[in-house]
């Protein structure tokens, strides 16, 4: 049977998964401390997606009036009792709704939206916050609010992926903890940023990249590690801002290459926002300059 799109992850993520979102300790943190510098006493704010109303919750508690958005009633039912324990149910209005057609009766101060995924796939954030910005502009006038996260940084990174489990070689596409050394993975370059994604701004619906990275480390290239930082919000009077890294997306290629110290990589790629990884993975490309040209040298 054909998997319906409303099953599909970015529409209704299993609600275990959210359970275990609360007990990530970096994200909740970064969540918390960016929605409390921005949600003040008699703010609006509406939470796309809302999940188990942990972010509406860090809102509410600051004072700000809440519209929590949820599609999958399972949640709605979750975030209703846990709102309620926390002594914040008067202050947050529980609507089951599709976050991409809500439209808050009033002008509101933040949109607050985590459907992040690694590499903006899957998940739909990019797809909903387009639609709230369409749909918001029709039906009021003055400015957008404000967003968190206020953008997403995306990168590349050419690695050295131990894929042997229990002497089971098996390239797959593997998810890494964010700011995390790992034996199995040696890094072979500097990462490089190749998409900025900044939420009031025009939102791309693919995305695509053309370059070169640098090889400073021998080594036997095998993946292309993508790091997701989402900027949730900038502290100019501080001069700094709140950041937060979905998980590190390690994407084996193909074919292994070896690569020396200066070697350059010539990388392109194409893909749909909050699409499949396999696209991803299938559009990926990479050739070593060095062994393309000891290739040719060679026949």
């Amino acid at each position: 049977m054909t998997e319906q799109p409303e099953n599909q992850l970015g529409q209704f993520i299993p609600v275990h998964y959210h359970y275990d979102m609360l007990r990530d300790r970096y994200r909740m943190s970064a969540f918390e401390e960016a929605i409390s510098e921005v949600a003040k006493v008699g703010s609006r704010v509406v939470d796309l997606g809302g999940g188990t109303g942990v972010l509406s919750f860090f809102a509410a508690r600051r004072g700000a009036k809440v519209w929590y958005v949820e599609r999958n009633p399972e949640l709605v039912e979750v975030a209703r009792r846990f709102l309620e324990l926390n002594d914040v149910s008067k202050r947050v209005t529980i609507i089951r709704s599709d976050a991409a057609t809500f439209v808050p009766p009033e002008p509101v101060d933040v949109v607050v939206c985590e459907m992040l995924h690694s590499a903006l796939v899957r998940e739909k954030q990019v797809q909903v916050i387009d639609a709230f910005k369409r749909n918001y502009r029709r039906a009021h006038a003055g400015p957008l609010p404000s967003f968190i996260p206020e953008a997403s940084l995306l990168a590349i990174q050419p690695v050295q992926q131990d894929y042997e489990f229990s002497g089971y070689y098996a390239p797959v596409p593997l998810f890494q903890a964010p700011v995390a050394s790992l034996a199995e993975t040696e890094a072979l370059g500097e990462p490089i940023v190749y998409q900025t994604v900044i939420y009031d701004q025009a939102l791309p619906d693919k995305i695509g990249w053309r370059g070169q990275l640098q090889i400073d480390q021998k080594g036997i290239l095998n993946a292309i590690r993508f790091v997701t930082k989402n900027v949730l919000t900038i502290l100019p009077d501080e001069n700094r801002d709140i950041p937060w890294h979905n998980q590190y997306l390690v994407v084996p290629l193909e074919q292994p290459i070896e690569v020396h110290v200066g070697d350059q990589l010539d990388i392109q790629f194409r893909y749909s926002v909050g699409g499949s990884l396999a696209e991803l993975q299938s559009q990926l490309q990479v050739t070593s300059r060095r062994s393309f040209l000891k290739l040719h040298a060679a026949a």
